[in-house]
């Protein structure tokens, strides 16, 4: 057996010393001066830099961000401690904490016995006062001299604060380990859980830390961790603190030998609300946003877009459209996956909206009485001026009821009802509606905004969906708690008009898999396949759906109905079992079939939709008669002029300067590969022999 060197005389010495001048200084109570000694004693700050939280409406964590030296110390709110915890750290620690003045005379004589007998120091004598002490100042207690202060210290202390300020102190500052300060940045790094609820085993773990925090870390030194742990249990034993079976099942409980990640939940909204310009930064901020939530649609997107395909990102808005509350809000497909830019928050991000903006022009329409759900319209090869939309399919299905034209998204009938309100109300009512669109190069509205021609944010969109959930009232999103949106209550569409609009939409065909009928959406795909989208809501909460690439590149085959889609029924899922019913008709609504409308009413009429009896002879619509058509320098063989048709009947024959080009054609589009410079004659003939043609000149 190796027996130990016994201790140097002056390092016995010295030990002997320190001891007997804390006892010394314990006693100077009973000297005159001495209250003013510790009356004038400097006290560095109480109150310290802690890690900016961002919580949940619940008080739940979302994200945490360190101090500015690095440091993980978050603030802990009162009886957000378990009192296990508190009733270990103080058997172990100060069993007489609630009784002394911040010095226990009888602890500082136990331990410079123990040190005169042992040659070497056994136990500090130091109370949790004293350890407060020691945290605020950063200091050493080697030293005489600064054992001194800090009795000086402590004793000021504890006639400053309560003992629930000092345990609160404490709780803040005592460090665990690497950059881990307080007991709950260790509890949710140890534990991946708040303090508020511990095991003994974990709490002890807890109480044993501190004291030697480095050497003791269960991320490195897990056997350390788990003999100090151990020790304190036994203490809590012999104390009564717990019961002997509950301390024995604790200690075959194993020690945490990683750290675990901080949450990061919401990390766009959370890093907006800690750098919010020009207001505040509070050490704690609040949202309206629902953690459990949250995370399950953080994890439902993150999985849709790792399915759906590589730099793929998606972003969804959920809001309370009653309370205008945001529930969750999830910015991107992961906030740390560089290669789909997930650092971007594409629920802000201004894209073109596709075919979701339908919905406000027909309903626009019914307000000011130029057409009912069952209104006929044609939708037929159109020019609007110099603008012939077509439909996403390149499918025209002729006379059909508006209500069968929003639920199968058709371009046509759309423009004919913007251009019969103005483009320039639509975009006033997106802007009532709390949405900031954005038309490139600040150019005047045009019928292109009512198929996707203006740029949109998806936050936006779903305020503005928020007013036809509502009967026509704007409620501004929020995602601070305790603020309220201005504007609430105020009429942007009328309330039968709503209606009309969201009777409509709950009846557009669902994708597979999911019921039709229970939610009212929209969906909508950009121009080149940019941009897919799915917005709907029921009668509580509205949900906004954006899927795509950030960087704005096509992706071949995206589409709102395929991809957008089903990811807001699964969202809604997420949310709640059943949806809430949507509200039932206003009083006087004019809900009946086409056969009963006023005269008026049964057509949606318009100049370029021409009359009910109309000539539909194949029209060359591009391009046209008498145009001029600029050859691409640079394109070389592979320049494709496109050439359209409108109205005829498919199929179609496409001659060029006499010579066939394309025949037996069902689509209402050509290519034609030549396009030397110089006058050509184009002609179309369709399956009835009518033909149409167009002379124009390329250079």
């Amino acid at each position: 057996m190796r027996v130990p060197p016994p201790a140097k005389p002056a390092r016995r010495f010295g030990v002997c010393v320190l001891a007997l001048c804390c006892i010394a200084a314990a006693g100077l109570a009973g000297l005159r001066g001495f209250g003013h000694w510790v009356k004038t004693a400097p006290l560095p700050p109480l109150v310290s830099e802690t890690s900016a939280t961002v919580i949940d409406r619940n008080g739940r964590l979302l994200r945490a961000f360190t101090v500015a030296d690095g440091r993980w110390r978050l603030p802990v709110r009162p009886g957000a401690v378990d009192p296990l915890y508190a009733a270990m750290l103080i058997a172990h620690e100060d069993r007489r904490f609630h009784r002394h003045h911040g010095v226990d005379p009888l602890a500082l004589i136990r331990a410079a016995g123990q040190a005169v007998r042992h040659f070497r120091i056994v136990s500090g004598g130091s109370t949790l006062t004293m350890q407060v002490a020691r945290l605020l100042t950063e200091r050493p207690t080697r030293a005489l001299s600064d054992k001194i202060a800090q009795i000086r210290l402590a004793l000021a202390l504890e006639r400053r604060l309560s003992k629930e300020a000092l345990l609160q102190v404490y709780f803040e500052r005592a460090p665990f380990g690497g950059n881990l300060e307080g007991v709950r940045a260790a509890s949710l790094s140890y534990f991946g859980k708040e303090p508020k609820r511990l095991t003994p085993a974990e709490a002890a773990l807890l109480v044993a830390l501190p004291q030697s925090p480095e050497i003791r870390r269960p991320d490195r030194f897990a056997g350390r961790a788990r003999l100090a742990r151990d020790r304190v249990l036994k203490r809590a034993a012999e104390n009564g603190i717990i019961s002997g079976d509950a301390a024995q099942a604790a200690l075959s409980e194993r020690v945490p030998n990683r750290r675990r990640p901080f949450p990061i939940l919401a990390a766009h909204l959370a890093e907006d609300a800690r750098l919010k310009p020009g207001g505040p930064s509070p050490t704690i901020a609040q949202l309206t946003l629902d953690h459990d939530l949250q995370l399950r649609l953080e994890t439902l997107v993150a999985g849709r877009v790792g399915e759906a395909g590589a730099r793929l990102s998606g972003a969804v808005v959920v809001a309370d459209h009653k309370t205008g509350e945001i529930l969750a809000s999830v910015g991107s497909a992961g906030y740390a996956d560089m290669q789909r830019g997930g650092f971007i928050d594409m629920t802000r991000a201004a894209r073109s909206p596709g075919s979701t903006l339908k919905p406000f022009i027909y309903a626009l329409a019914f307000d000011a009485g130029l057409a009912h759900p069952e209104s006929l319209v044609e939708d037929r090869p159109t020019a609007f001026a110099n603008y012939v939309p077509e439909n996403f399919d390149r499918v025209f299905r002729g006379t059909v009821t508006i209500r069968e034209a929003l639920q199968l998204s058709l371009n046509v009938p759309a423009v004919a009802a913007l251009d019969s309100v103005g483009p320039v109300r639509l975009m006033d009512t997106l802007r009532r509606s709390g949405a900031r669109p954005v038309i490139p190069d600040l150019s005047p509205p045009g019928l292109a905004i009512g198929l996707g021609g203006v740029g949109i944010s998806l936050r936006d969109l779903v305020s503005a969906y928020t007013v036809i959930a509502r009967g026509g009232e704007m409620v501004r999103l929020r995602h601070t708690k305790g603020k309220t949106g201005k504007g609430a209550g105020m009429p942007v569409l009328g309330k039968r008009a709503a209606w009309h609009v969201a009777d409509i939409l709950k009846d557009a065909p669902a994708p597979q898999a999911n019921r039709q009928g229970q939610l009212a959406f929209k969906t909508g795909t950009s121009y080149g396949y940019r941009d897919a989208w799915a917005v709907g809501f029921d009668g509580r909460h509205v949900i906004g759906v954006w899927m795509g690439r950030p960087d704005g590149t096509p992706v071949p085959g995206l589409s709102g109905i395929t991809h957008a889609a089903p990811l807001l029924f699964s969202a809604f899922s997420r949310l709640k079992p059943v949806f809430d019913p949507l509200p039932p008709a206003p009083p006087g609504t004019l809900d009946i079939a086409h056969s009963d409308l006023p005269g008026p009413l049964k057509w949606l009429r318009h100049p370029a939709l021409g009359a009910l009896s109309f000539d539909d002879s194949p029209e060359i619509a591009f391009p046209p008669d008498g145009a001029e058509v600029e050859i691409d320098p640079f394109a070389g063989p592979a320049f494709r002029l496109a050439l359209k048709v409108r109205n005829g009947a498919p199929p179609f024959t496409w001659l060029v300067n006499g010579q066939p080009i394309a025949t037996g054609a069902a689509d209402r589009q050509a290519l034609w590969p030549g396009g030397q410079a110089g006058f050509h004659e184009i002609a179309v003939i369709d399956k009835n022999g009518r033909i149409a043609k167009s002379r124009i000149r390329m250079r």
